[in-house]
């Protein structure tokens, strides 16, 4: 039997939700919560797979998850690569693979970072030179954190006096100033096993708790194959088994508004019924997916050459 643990937090529908639905579709499988106490270097961790959705809040987590890695369990994301990424990465590879992104300028921190003296910050350029990086931008623009999705942290500014208020609340965070898109429409898009794709209205603009809007979006063929084609491309450069990407859409452009959400929103009153069966169903079959043994290769079947003519 192969055993799946789930790490979780604060959530109560999602992980227990996934845990019955696995149960119940192959006897082979068995889910569970998992319980970590102290991590010992020696030991395996029990489960030939885990899915993570909590280290990203609990430190602590990380070197179980990366010890478990390396002693053969499947890890679901890649605790490596979730340590190893932030936004600003993300927003570089899409360039490159040809995805649009607003224009984007990663800022160093507000303060310095701790234990840093104004020696330690010596290849910085001070002062930055921001009338160039506003006419960069733009405004409106948007400013917000390298890493994590905290909202509170997130600031809609309409100018320079604005921008300051707001950059000079972000202590020694890293942050970026991204260009606002004006938006036709918005889109989030759930990406699982880097080839399943569900597209789902979403509103920013709205509070958190209400920011899904019922159903898939009603876009026109050709808004939709591009965000299908963006993810398509996107998904397996980011390496992800679960992700989020979201795009704003302006003149049937769709913008890569925020590529880094591998702990994305799952809660059933939030996502809605639709979007929450089909995750269920798609984290389940990644799940099983991942642990079906490989099938043997085949042999190449020896054929005789031909004979040289003596």
């Amino acid at each position: 039997m192969k055993r799946i643990g789930i790490m979780f937090g604060m959530e109560n529908t999602f992980p227990p939700a996934l845990v019955d639905h696995i149960n119940g579709m192959d006897a082979e499988l068995r889910a569970e919560p998992v319980k970590v106490g102290a991590t010992r270097i020696d030991l395996p961790s029990g489960y030939d797979l885990i899915i993570d959705r909590v280290s990203h809040v609990i430190p602590y987590y990380r070197p179980y998850l990366k010890n478990a890695a390396l002693r053969g369990t499947i890890v679901v994301n890649d605790p490596f690569r979730m340590t190893a990424d932030d936004k600003f990465f993300t927003y570089c590879r899409a360039v490159n693979a040809g995805v649009a992104i607003p224009k984007t300028v990663a800022l160093p921190s507000k303060s310095h970072p701790p234990g840093a003296t104004a020696p330690s910050m010596r290849n910085l350029e001070y002062p930055l030179p921001w009338k160039e990086i506003f006419s960069h931008i733009g405004f409106p623009a948007f400013l917000k954190p390298l890493r994590g999705g905290d909202p509170k942290m997130v600031s809609q500014v309409y100018n320079e006096t604005e921008f300051f208020a707001a950059y000079d609340q972000t202590g020694d965070r890293v942050m970026l100033l991204q260009q606002a898109i004006v938006f036709d429409d918005y889109v989030r898009c759930y990406c699982v096993g880097q080839k399943n794709v569900r597209i789902m209205r979403y509103d920013p603009r709205q509070p958190q708790d209400h920011r899904y809007i019922g159903g898939e979006p009603a876009l026109d063929d050709g808004a939709r194959k591009k965000i299908l084609d963006a993810c398509g491309t996107l998904t397996p450069i980011l390496g992800y088994d679960i992700n989020v990407l979201e795009f704003a859409i302006r003149g049937g452009i769709p913008y890569a508004i925020d590529l880094l959400n591998p702990v994305p929103d799952a809660d059933y009153y939030s996502i809605g019924a639709e979007s929450f069966s089909w995750l269920i169903d798609a984290v389940s079959a990644l799940a099983e997916e991942k642990l079906k043994p490989a099938a043997p290769k085949k042999k190449p079947v020896a054929r005789p050459g031909k004979r040289k003519t003596p």
